[in-house]
């Protein structure tokens, strides 16, 4: 088989690279059993070429999924947790601004009734 190239594989529909994967999973096992039972060099070379071709399969895949995924959660408020920003932990739990400036009523009511007093100050 042809070295994969993802460029070529981008262009293809999704069952087409599922049946492309298929077949690139089962040449493998074929080379497997031939390396067990002490096939030719070639063959042997080879299975390192058919292990990339499956993982660039794979990745076109999980690409063109994630992208279909994205344009889906575009304007939504809550998205997938593969979508939403890595960030660190500690940023991904901390308060939003509103939930820091948020008063209890009592102290809403303590302001309002005793606010901040101005004074003018005399140079």
């Amino acid at each position: 088989m042809v070295k994969v190239k993802a460029h070529e594989l981008r262009g293809k529909e999704e069952k087409d690279l599922l049946k492309q994967l298929a077949d690139l999973k089962s040449e493998l096992a074929q080379l497997r059993v031939a390396k067990v039972s002490g096939g030719a060099g070639a063959k042997l070379a080879k299975i390192k070429q058919v292990r990339k071709g499956v993982a660039r399969v794979l990745t076109v895949h999980s690409e063109m999924r994630r992208s279909a995924s994205k344009a889906a959660y575009a304007n939504k408020a809550f998205k997938p947790l593969d979508q939403r920003k890595k960030l660190t932990r500690a940023l991904r739990r901390e308060l939003t601004h509103t939930q820091k400036t948020k008063l209890t009523k009592r102290v809403q009511t303590r302001l309002s009734n005793f606010p901040q007093r101005r004074y003018a100050v005399m140079a």
